[in-house]
């Protein structure tokens, strides 16, 4: 696995990513999904990256910074991320984590959330194995 690169998004990863994304819930991607996508690739401020391997996209993390929200500093949030499942367990996500956490470091960013289901064990421990723990905010909700 050391022929992997990891690189900022493109706007042109876009159905690269939505095809991973779907291959991992299992249905097909929403189109605002890939818009959402190709935002971020074109945000300055969002920090998206891809693990690519023999020039394929294999795997994509998406985050962004957080200015004065409900009382924290700034901060990042990781919105989602995904490795395709040929390539899972492998470190892939890991790496992604690790050089976007190397980044918001030097751009003196502290603080890193971001929110996973209750009942998603396989993201929770992948989460805790980056050195997340729970934090004091609640995710609330409410049905329109």
């Amino acid at each position: 696995m050391e022929n992997i690169r990891i690189r900022e998004l493109e706007a042109s990863d876009t159905d690269d990513i939505a095809d991973i994304y779907a291959s991992i819930v299992r249905k097909p991607v929403d189109p605002d999904f890939k818009a959402l996508i190709e935002k971020h690739a074109r945000t300055e401020n969002d920090i998206c990256y891809v693990a690519e391997l023999d020039s394929r996209v294999i795997g994509f993390m998406i985050s962004y910074i957080l200015t004065f929200g409900f009382g924290i500093e700034k901060s990042a949030w990781i919105a989602t991320l995904g490795v395709d499942p040929e390539f899972m367990g492998q470190g892939i996500g890991d790496r992604l984590a690790r050089e976007i956490f190397k980044l918001y470091k030097r751009m003196g960013i502290s603080r890193v959330y971001t929110s996973v289901r209750w009942d998603s064990t396989d993201l929770l421990s992948f989460f805790k194995t980056l050195g997340f723990d729970r934090s004091k905010f609640i995710n609330l909700k409410k049905e329109l």
